[in-house]
């Protein structure tokens, strides 16, 4: 089984490649197709081969969360049927088949917007630094993995591909974006995430943290309203647990790329080495086979617990 990591779709424009989503511009002037890809990145590193039918899984998830918290803030998907997309895109229905959304444009906000229930991954290394995650302060004493009292938001920058997200205080991000748009967003992303975290719970399954993106969309009366966009609740953007395996205080087995993460980590990645191990700089990483299977359950198993 081969992974799809680039695409190719000759009467279309490619407008950006991102880490795994290519967005192209179509004859609608208020549409995108945004093509999710098999390709996977780890540390802001877009590996060398992908995983075969992540762009599918990941598809699949966005679209069933979009449904299921679409009462709480419009989103900017319109139709995943191939048929109903504008006539350019009817060519490439092999291509693009279960991995493909038609969605509304939209001024992207430049925050990533992280909400966290758990103290895991580059939050729990801030915390062990300076007792804090993205500058607030939390009781000392936490152990790794542990769940928070209660859910907090933690932004981050929106950074060019090829380059790091930078965790910022929820200050710095009002700073930004402007103090009532940072408001508006640090509530609606609470908001998903609990209800989300508490549907995934019943579920075998826990969210430990997610990413969301918003971007604003103009109405006829010229005012600006918040929607969300990008991928939804993914083991990309997301980090889930089995509920089952659950331990505090240590690493915890996942559904998500923190597989991909560890095994890169163990192979000697460390900042610095972006573009390939020692020896083999600008060759890019090549994941193992095995971790490539094993990543690709790790998504199915997510996506089965959660959509089940």
């Amino acid at each position: 089984m081969s992974a799809l990591t680039s695409t190719n779709l000759p009467g279309l424009t490619l407008l950006s490649q991102g880490k795994v989503r290519d967005v192209y511009t179509t004859s609608s002037q208020e549409h995108l197709l945004f093509v999710a890809t098999d390709r996977i990145s780890a540390y802001d590193v877009i590996l060398k081969n992908g995983i075969p039918d992540k762009g599918k899984l990941l598809t699949q998830l966005s679209l069933f969360w979009f449904d299921k918290l679409g009462y709480i803030i419009p989103n900017h998907f319109v139709t995943a049927d191939i048929d109903a997309m504008p006539e350019e895109v009817h060519q490439h229905k092999d291509q693009l088949s279960g991995r493909v959304m038609l969605v509304r444009k939209a001024q992207v906000v430049p925050l990533e917007a992280i909400v966290r229930g758990y103290l895991s991954g580059s939050a729990w290394t801030e915390y062990k630094k300076s007792g804090t995650v993205h500058g607030i302060t939390l009781p000392t004493g936490l152990v790794e993995s542990q769940q928070f009292p209660e859910p907090i938001f933690t932004p981050s920058t929106k950074a060019e591909q090829g380059a790091h997200d930078e965790n910022i205080s929820p200050e710095q991000a009002a700073l930004l974006v402007g103090q009532e748009l940072y408001h508006q967003i640090s509530e609606a992303a609470l908001k998903l995430y609990k209800t989300a975290a508490e549907y995934a719970r019943t579920r075998g399954v826990i969210l430990a943290d997610t990413k969301f993106e918003f971007g604003l969309v103009t109405s006829e009366t010229e005012e600006k309203s918040l929607i969300l966009i990008d991928e939804l609740l993914t083991p990309d953007s997301s980090r889930y647990w089995p509920l089952s395996a659950y331990t505090p205080g240590g690493p915890q087995p996942s559904f998500d790329k923190q597989y991909v993460r560890d095994w890169l980590v163990a192979q000697g990645f460390k900042k610095g080495l972006e573009s390939g191990p020692e020896g083999h700089e600008g060759e890019g990483w090549l994941i193992e086979e095995s971790v490539v299977q094993g990543t690709r359950e790790r998504y199915a198993e997510a996506v089965e617990l959660l959509m089940k």
